[in-house]
């Protein structure tokens, strides 16, 4: 009996994914529940796994086919047998029953006939096409001395110049030093999902800096004590979190959508931390973000960047989410403008920790600055509200203490 392994749910407003690789091979043994196949999904990768043991019996869909949901990706024999392969893959390397000798390029039948076997030897022997030979006045056939006569010819023909090498115009040799690379599902998602947020979006970027000093204080004065007490360190991002959050109830707009001709205000915070991986961006989100702890937050993230880095995200950790937060200064970014995350109408992007001489009452002081950009949609969000968020931001973050007074 045959199992059919099929393409399973992959999601919410996912119906098509890309046959990334096989994990088994037709003819070998898998045990009920063992992975058979990946799928790459706009999202993240799935492994199909098999219903029922038996063996591998046959794979109808190879890796790079793009599936839907319920094809047939492959069988199960559960019967030990592996099933034979259609006809046509069946005599596909087969040759050919009672089929003529093929001729070859210098001795096609047109040719066969009229070249003696002296002519022809002579022809195989320097690689000779005798359909390109002209045979003499008044012959029937081809001979030797015609074919030595078309060789003279060539060697006295004066060989091609090769292109200059300087020659910015000439693209000889490129092609033998470019690489093509089919792009993943998700990086096509990113890159059609980064076209539409600028395309739909009254997109605009405010920026501010913000003084280090408190926070860094802090983390040095506190960190055995977090460290050996939650096993993690206090790390930066807990803080804007949580800053983040502050802003948020103080500038709700800057958490809402527009569906329609409504705003959805929300009043939770999903907050959504983007993370570079090796198929590209993802953003998984930090649920009830405004009830989770310093180290939660940390260890939340933690977890997500390990996800992340191993490919074992889940639709559940991608869905969702209110606002998102971008860490450019972790890859040494000073500056930089994020593109929002549909349908959330704003982003905070971090930036690298610079020391820089900054005028502290009346005095010129070495301080540890970071300059913040938020992105925000024009459509709902006022560009004098957007100030003021990242300015309320700037102010929890240098005076953390307050964090922990607000909640």
């Amino acid at each position: 009996m045959e199992i059919k392994i099929t393409v399973p749910e992959l999601g919410e407003s996912i119906v098509e994914a890309t046959v990334s690789r096989w994990l088994k091979k037709v003819g070998e043994p898998v045990a009920a529940g063992e992975a058979l196949v990946e799928l790459e999904t706009d999202k993240v990768n799935l492994e199909v796994t098999a219903e029922k043991a038996g063996l591998l019996a046959r794979i109808e869909r190879q890796a790079g086919e793009d599936v839907q949901i319920g094809d047939v990706l492959g069988l199960i024999s559960d019967d030990g047998q592996a099933s034979s392969a259609p006809e046509a893959d069946k005599n596909a390397d087969e040759p050919a029953k009672d089929s003529p000798k093929s001729a070859t390029a210098d001795e096609s039948p047109k040719t066969a006939e009229r070249a003696t076997p002296v002519a022809k030897r002579v022809a195989e022997a320097h690689g000779v096409d005798l359909g390109q030979v002209s045979k003499a006045e008044g012959e029937t056939r081809l001979t030797k001395q015609d074919v030595e006569s078309f060789l003279n010819q060539q060697e006295a023909k004066p060989a091609p110049q090769k292109p200059a090498a300087t020659e910015p115009s000439q693209r000889s040799g490129q092609a033998d030093r470019e690489e093509r690379l089919r792009m993943s599902r998700r990086r096509q998602t990113i890159a059609r999902r980064l076209v539409e947020a600028q395309q739909t979006a009254a997109m605009l970027t405010t920026f501010n800096e913000v003084d280090m000093s408190a926070v860094m204080t802090l983390r040095q004065r506190r960190q055995e004590a977090f460290q050996k007490r939650h096993a993690i360190k206090l790390g930066f991002m807990s803080f804007f979190v949580k800053a983040a959050i502050g802003a948020l109830k103080q500038f709700p707009q800057v958490n809402a959508e527009i569906e329609g001709d409504e705003i959805v205000l929300k009043h939770y915070y999903d907050i959504g931390m983007a993370i570079g991986a090796a198929e590209g961006l993802v953003v998984p989100v930090l649920r009830e973000a405004d009830r989770m702890s310093f180290a939660e937050i940390e260890q939340a993230i933690a977890g997500y960047v390990e996800k992340a880095q191993n490919g074992s995200l889940s639709l559940d950790d991608l869905r969702g989410g209110t606002f998102t937060i971008t860490n450019g200064g972790v890859f040494g970014s000073l500056l930089s403008t994020p593109i929002l995350n549909p349908p959330q109408v704003g982003i905070l992007g971090l930036h690298k920790i610079e020391k820089r001489p900054m005028v502290v009452g009346d005095e010129i002081a070495i301080r540890p600055m970071m300059y913040l950009a938020l992105s925000y949609d024009h459509r709902l969000v006022d560009g004098r509200e957007a100030v003021q968020f990242l300015v309320r931001l700037k102010e929890l973050i240098e005076d953390p203490e307050t964090l922990l007074l607000e909640g």
